[in-house]
């Protein structure tokens, strides 16, 4: 059901941003609208963590869903009444407050709930359902669209149906307190005190477990890759129907990759925990590389300057060239979902409290929404193109050298009982 809740609503927030600009012909809008998204996101995100001990996470969830269908809709109006661009920018902004709750929440339910031998599984299989939402999201525009030059009003329509359907869930969910794992064993109740002591356990966080701050870099890396490749690269060089199928199939390769590094990799039982995250590292690390490097050779051939003129050729699925393209899109979607699996997975390895999660969650969300945040204003003012690359790629790669260390000298075979507790 937690799967459910994001295909409905996160899901298709990633459809609608996949198609580039949310779709729309002119991306400085939405690029600002992101920009605000993961400004107030990256604030509320650092306190998330401690609202989700104190209110509980299923109300929580509940919160955070709503800002989806609100964010949704303001593209619909923008649609009907091209000014009203403002709109897109404030629900962008309370979207970002939304957002922090709904993922701090879901952060703690997916790493609380499995045994440490399955915590690769269900993260596996909570990204490949929140990600058939974005693949369900982008087959409907790509098929509602396919002989336009640009998003007609029936797929926002669509989006907004099915993110309002994903807000009421929630109401139909157990309370953690409820859970029993595979093993027998219950998940740990959290505790709900006072305001001032669930702020102060951040504090106290970072104090007992310091090793997290290796993983800041990863963190602050984890959604930066999105601007370029949505806006820079998909919105840019493809016309609206190479967009939807670009789209489309960058969702569905989230799938593989979830579920390979997830079920295949950090599950493998006949490995050791800490030789399954060094290989998980060496995976990531090494598709960083791959996609990068490939997409330095098709950025080098345009700028921003070029495609914005009258009448450039855009490509289409029917070009020549395009096939090449598009398996860029494919091992990028590879990239992401291998990338945030790999994330949780780590965060997941030093406890199984879900007060502590929370607070790692709160951790992870608002440093990646900080550097979103930065990425798309610096896309909103029309930075070139190769200099948002360039930064991508050194800050993935940086990211992921500086989670190393945490990885050599925090990941232990077994959870030990001083990290069960924040």
């Amino acid at each position: 059901m937690l799967g459910v809740v994001c295909f409905m609503c996160p899901g298709m927030f990633n459809a609608l941003t996949g198609l580039g600009g949310g779709g729309q012909v002119d991306t400085t809008v939405s690029a600002n609208s992101t920009a605000a998204l993961y400004a107030t996101y990256a604030f509320f995100g650092f306190f998330s963590g401690s609202i989700n001990n104190k209110l509980g996470a299923k109300l929580t969830l509940l919160l955070g869903s709503w800002g989806y269908a609100l964010y949704i809709s303001s593209y619909l109006v923008v649609n009907i009444h091209p000014g009203a661009g403002d709109y897109v920018i404030v629900a962008g902004a309370i979207l970002g407050v939304c957002a922090s709750l709904l993922w701090t929440a879901q952060g703690a339910m997916m790493m609380a709930y499995p045994t440490e031998a399955q915590k690769g599984l269900y993260i596996g299989i909570f990204w490949t359902i929140f990600n058939v939402g974005g693949v369900v999201g982008a087959a409907v525009a790509f098929g509602q669209n396919f002989r336009a030059s640009e998003i007609g009003n029936g797929t926002y329509i669509g989006f907004l149906v099915l993110s309002t359907i994903g807000v009421a869930i929630p109401l139909f969910m157990k309370s953690p307190k409820h859970m029993i794992r595979t093993d027998g064993t219950r998940v740990q109740t959290v505790r709900h005190p006072s305001w001032r002591a669930e702020f102060w356990s951040l504090f106290v966080a970072l104090k007992t477990d310091p090793m997290i701050l290796f993983l800041f870099p990863m963190f602050f890396a984890s959604n930066y890759f999105y601007t370029w490749q949505f806006n820079d690269y998909n919105a840019a060089i493809f016309d609206i129907r190479a967009r939807g199928l670009n789209n489309l199939v960058y969702w569905t390769s989230q799938i593989f990759g979830s579920m390979f590094i997830g079920y295949c990799v950090l599950d493998l039982s006949s490995l050791r925990r800490r030789t399954r995250a060094f290989l998980g590292w060496a995976l990531v690390f090494g598709m960083v590389f791959v996609v990068h490097v490939w997409a330095f050779f098709y950025q080098r051939t345009y700028t921003r300057a070029g495609e914005a003129q009258v009448g450039v050729h855009k490509i289409d699925i029917y070009d020549a060239g395009y096939a090449a393209h598009v398996w860029l899109m494919i091992f990028y979607g590879l990239l992401d979902s291998m990338w945030q699996t790999y994330a949780y997975w780590l965060m997941g390895a030093m406890s199984n409290d879900p007060a502590k999660l929370a607070v790692f969650a709160g951790f992870y969300k608002s440093l990646q929404s900080a550097g979103a945040a930065g990425v798309w204003r610096a896309d909103g003012v029309g930075l070139p193109y190769m200099s948002i690359f360039l930064s991508t790629w050194c800050l993935s790669a940086g990211g992921m050298v500086c989670a190393l260390p945490m990885v050599y000298l925090r990941v232990r075979d077994r959870t030990e009982i001083e990290d069960e507790t924040l």
